[in-house]
Order: C-alpha cells, then sequence, then structure tokens
C-alpha cells in the first residue's frame, strides 16, 4: 500500500496570484502549498509545503510523492510561472530572478528554484525536508504563484558535463507539477504509513 500525505489542522486556502507587496506583513508567519499533478500519464503525484516564520527566516521545505522509481533520486525545482495550462511545459525554467548557473539547494551560486533531489524508498515514494535560505514567501522575489515541478532524473547540481547541466541539472522530462498558493489553517506536512 502507498504511502498518503496528510495536512495537520484541516482548513485550506490557495491563493490565486501574488500577494499585494503594499499590504504584506513581512513579520507575520507564512504558508504555501502545492499540489503535484502527474504530467500526462505519469502517475506521479504528491504535495509540497513551504512554511517562513517572517522574510528574514529560512523556509522549511517538506515534500511527499508517489509514483517515482523505485530507490532513485528525482530532480525537484520551483519553476518561473504557474501556467500550467499545457502541464509542465508551460511552468517554464527554473525560477532564476539573479540569473545565476544551476546549483544545488545549499550552494550560494544557484537558482532560487533549485531544490536539489528527492529521494525514493522501494516503493517509489519520495521524501524531501529541509530549510532553505533563499526561497522566499514574501516581496518580490517571492515564489507564491509559481509552480513546483518533479523531473524523471537525478539533478546533477549544476556538476556534470552535459550540456544542460548549468540550467535544469539535466534532470530530464517533467512528471508532475503543481502551482503554488498561499496557504492557511496548517502547521507542517506529514507522511503517513
Amino acid at each position: 500500500m502507498l504511502k498518503s500525505f496528510g495536512i495537520i489542522s484541516g482548513f485550506l486556502f490557495i491563493s490565486q496570484g501574488k500577494v499585494n507587496s503594499s499590504t504584506e506583513n513581512f513579520n507575520q508567519a507564512r504558508h504555501a502549498l502545492c499540489i503535484l499533478f502527474p504530467d500526462s500519464n505519469s502517475g506521479v503525484n504528491g504535495v509540497v509545503s513551504f512554511s517562513q516564520e517572517h522574510i528574514n527566516a529560512k523556509t522549511k521545505i517538506a515534500a511527499v510523492v508517489r509514483g517515482l522509481k523505485p530507490n532513485s533520486l528525482h530532480g525537484i525545482h520551483v519553476h518561473e510561472f504557474g501556467d500550467l495550462s499545457n502541464g509542465c511545459t508551460t511552468a517554464g525554467p527554473h525560477f532564476n530572478p539573479f540569473e545565476q548557473e544551476h546549483g544545488g539547494p545549499l550552494e550560494k551560486q544557484r537558482h532560487v528554484g533549485d531544490l536539489g533531489n528527492i529521494k525514493t524508498d522501494e516503493r517509489g515514494n519520495g521524501y524531501l525536508a529541509y530549510e532553505d535560505n533563499q526561497i522566499q514567501l514574501y516581496g518580490e522575489y517571492s515564489i507564491l504563484g509559481r509552480s513546483v515541478v518533479v523531473h524523471a532524473g537525478q539533478d546533477d547540481l549544476g556538476r556534470g558535463n552535459e550540456k544542460d547541466s548549468k540550467t535544469t541539472g539535466n534532470s530530464g522530462a517533467r512528471l508532475a507539477c503543481g502551482v503554488i498558493g498561499l496557504a492557511s489553517g496548517f502547521k507542517n506536512l506529514q507522511p503517513y504509513k
């Protein structure tokens, strides 16, 4: 039986579009959610949560993704657009407002949207949890209204010799994607067995 995911404390609100920066409260905690849907017939789905206590805090990221290849690594990124009108293709490139080369999530030089890899278990269920100092839920460089994409292959973190290494991590086809929306009423994402 596949693991499922749950959202603690029930009520969920996903905004449409970006928050008006002139009315933002930069000291109020923010939470965002992204429900991942399969691209074409991949069968991959999941959820990603983002939580940031205030504008200067690191952002907590948690993801649960199902339907991936067992015992493998898959690239996961925030992409520039929240447009999924033609599947994951219209999500555009990685979110990269500072025009950096592709890198790993803990590196200083990277796309803001570079989240690295999600590791799967023997059943093809992937889990990711860490804190990121470049992902923002506030201000001009917020990820709200953008998308998350899970890829078919491992992200080489910009260290490979392939043509796409410095732009996409050579992580392959897009398997699942979803739009990141502002959420309220949940504390964190918990994987259930």
